[in-house]
């Protein structure tokens, strides 16, 4: 990889430590940059600097923001009072995308896994606790995905939440075993979703 200037291989190297991209297609990717008007390359740079400067997390749900409050939490029209937990932001997504579910989130930001040393304090546990404990929300559905974690995860939420004055209830069968959410199709995780019942 000599054969290209500095800034080539500068280029190819950050490319290829995408997840997914391995350094021939970091080549190609870097190729295709090279070769594009510059104003493309420009908007490509000024995108992950914009993405590195403003995206955080919503100071309510904890999902990707460029705002305080995510645009689901600042809707006025969304039920507040019933949130969804999930695992991670494109699990929201999914479930946003089958139109399945109006209420707010919950991202937990990962899943109750001792074998990789994450018990509940290493995820958004507690908050989601704060919020349950406010008298606020009417329920708690849990959309954890089906891993032998995901579950452990929905089990333990739900013993936390078991003296509050709120309604758990649990994603339904339609999701596969083992399943990850934002791989289900709609169809199947909008059905999941409006037969959840009561845990």
């Amino acid at each position: 990889m000599h054969y290209y200037p500095e800034s080539i291989r500068n280029l190819i190297k950050q490319l290829s430590k995408l997840p997914g991209i391995g350094e021939k297609t970091a080549e190609r990717l870097a190729m295709h940059i090279l070769r594009s008007p510059r104003r493309q390359g420009e908007a490509l740079a000024r995108s992950i600097y914009d993405v590195k400067q403003n995206v955080r997390l919503c100071r309510s749900c904890f999902a990707l923001s460029d705002r305080d409050l995510c645009g689901i939490c600042g809707d006025p029209n969304r039920d507040s009072e019933v949130i969804c937990v999930v695992e991670q932001p494109a699990d929201m997504i999914s479930i946003e995308r089958s139109g399945a579910f109006q209420g707010r989130y919950h991202v937990l930001s990962g899943v109750l896994s001792p074998m990789d040393g994450i018990g509940p304090d290493d995820i958004r546990i507690q908050e989601l606790i704060r919020r349950a404990a406010s008298g606020n929300l009417r329920e708690v559905l849990i959309a954890t995905g089906t891993s032998v974690e995901g579950e452990a995860t929905a089990t333990y939420i739900q013993e936390q939440l078991a003296n509050l004055p709120v309604t758990v209830t649990r994603i339904a069968s339609g999701v596969p075993v083992g399943g990850d959410l934002k791989y289900v199709d709609q169809v199947t995780l909008k059905r999941a979703i409006e037969s959840r019942v009561k845990v």
